[in-house]
């Protein structure tokens, strides 16, 4: 029940910003209300998504590393409370919110990538913790760092997993490439921006894992990469310029990229 109302709620959320497009401010409103569905589940005692029951009530006994599959039955499908309480990718500020406070938030999230698990599942892989770079779910997590106003800490943890969890061997990959998907984390995480909310048309800074990076767009216009000075010492971002302007924002955007330029990221330890 967990699982599937964080993704839903995603859904409404991308019907609400649809619905306001095409001016049906009625149905916008309707699911704008269900995106912020997700709060009903978070219990700030233990600071989980946490399964209720039809009266409202938390469910229990509450084990938030208990691996649950669709399959097998459970609250959470491939993954556990630890990975699917932060899959509120449209409204990361409010999910902040519910911690209490931006610090908050980072101890609990620091704590994820710590804590080992007490019961494993076939398709919870890629461990750093627990967070599981092998399962979807995870992917837009350490971004979540930047938003919340600790860009070292995603820029670290990219360089982790590119370190851990990929290989130029014939499993090579983590987990299951689901529609291209762990590689399109390495592809995009490789240009040092990834869509944590790809409805919002924004990506997220992060840290770029190659020198040079070109896109040959379909307009006929190119977007180039730069990362100065990049080394295995190197992982941090000490500043950005976008076409030769300073750029402060924990963001690029999709139309930045489509009118091609060039983004440059100054690397130091």
């Amino acid at each position: 029940s967990v699982s599937y109302t964080l993704e839903s709620v995603y859904d409404d959320y991308a019907a609400a910003v649809m619905a306001k497009e095409l001016g049906k401010t009625e149905d916008a409103e309707y699911f704008g209300k269900r995106a912020n569905f997700y709060k009903n589940l978070f219990d700030k005692e233990t600071q989980f998504m946490r399964p209720r029951m039809a009266d409202g009530s938390w469910r229990t006994p509450f084990n938030p590393s208990a691996v649950g599959h669709f399959q097998t039955g459970g609250d959470y499908t491939e993954g556990n409370a630890w990975q699917y309480t932060w899959h509120v990718q449209h409204d990361v500020p409010g999910l902040i919110e519910l911690f209490g406070s931006a610090e908050q938030f980072k101890t609990k999230l620091d704590s994820l990538f710590t804590v080992q698990l007490e019961t494993k599942a076939v398709d919870v892989t890629g461990l750093i913790g627990q967070y599981a770079h092998g399962n979807e779910p995870s992917h837009h997590v350490v971004y979540m760092y930047t938003i919340a106003g600790y860009p070292e800490r995603t820029q670290e943890l990219i360089r982790e997993i590119f370190d851990t969890q990929y290989k130029p061997t014939p499993d090579g990959l983590c987990g299951n490439d689901d529609c291209g998907q762990m590689s399109a984390w390495y592809m995009f995480s490789a240009m040092g921006f990834y869509p944590v909310d790809p409805v919002s048309c924004n990506y997220i800074l992060g840290a770029p894992q190659m020198p040079k990076i070109v896109w040959n767009l379909e307009n006929g216009k190119t977007f180039t990469m730069i990362a100065e000075n990049l080394s295995e010492e190197n992982k941090y971002v000490e500043s950005i310029t976008l076409n030769g302007q300073p750029y402060t924002k924990n963001f690029i955007t999709h139309q930045d990229i489509m009118n091609g330029g060039t983004l440059v990221f100054k690397m130091k330890k």
